[in-house]
C-alpha cells in the first residue's frame, strides 16, 4: 500500500512538474511575442524610412507614396509667405511654391462665394503631413483652411533624394 501511494505521489509530482514547465514556456513565448509587437510598432517609422532608402539604393527606383504634395489656400500673399516660412523653419517641408491670385468659388454657409486666394504647394514626406496640417490649422486665419494632400507616385529620383535630405527623419 505504501509503495502504491509512493508511486502515485511520484507520478503526480512528475505530471505537475511537466504542467508547470509547459505553462511557464507558454508564458515566456507570450511575453516575448508581446515585447516584439510593442517594439515593432514603436520602431515602425524608423524601420520604414530605412527600408525605403535601402529599396531606393538597391533598385534605383522610387517607392510610391513616400512623398506628398499638399495644397493649402490663403487669403493673401503675406499670410501665405508667413505660413510657408514657418513650415520651412520647422523643417516640415523641402519646398513650397506660392501661386499668386487664383480665383476661387466655394459653398460657405449655404451660399456660393467668389473670392481671390493664394495657393501654396507644399512638398514634403508623407509622414510629415499631420504635423503640417496641425500647424496650419493652429495659425491659419480661416476657420476651415483648405489643406489637401496628394501622394507622389513617381518623379525624379534625384529630386526625391534631395527631399529626403532636406526633411529630417521623424
Amino acid at each position: 500500500m505504501i509503495l502504491v501511494a509512493a508511486g502515485r505521489m511520484e507520478w503526480l509530482f512528475q505530471r505537475c512538474h511537466k504542467e508547470v514547465v509547459v505553462s511557464s514556456f507558454f508564458r515566456s513565448v507570450l511575453l516575448l511575442s508581446c515585447m516584439f509587437l510593442v517594439l515593432s510598432v514603436s520602431m515602425y517609422p524608423g524601420l520604414w524610412s530605412i527600408g525605403v532608402r535601402l529599396h531606393s539604393v538597391f533598385t534605383g527606383s522610387y517607392v510610391p507614396g513616400h512623398h506628398s504634395v499638399l495644397v493649402i489656400n490663403s487669403p493673401n500673399e503675406q499670410t501665405a509667405k508667413d505660413i510657408g516660412r514657418a513650415i520651412m523653419e520647422r523643417r516640415l517641408a523641402a519646398s513650397i511654391n506660392i501661386l499668386f491670385r487664383t480665383s476661387t468659388m466655394y459653398y460657405w454657409k449655404g451660399e456660393i462665394q467668389d473670392a481671390s486666394e493664394i495657393l501654396m504647394l507644399v512638398k514634403t514626406k508623407t509622414s510629415m503631413i499631420q504635423k503640417v496640417v496641425d500647424y496650419v490649422r493652429s495659425v491659419h486665419p480661416y476657420a476651415n483652411p483648405e489643406v489637401l494632400s496628394f501622394p507622389v507616385d513617381d518623379g525624379s529620383l534625384a529630386y526625391m533624394k534631395w527631399m529626403d535630405e532636406a526633411i529630417p527623419d521623424d
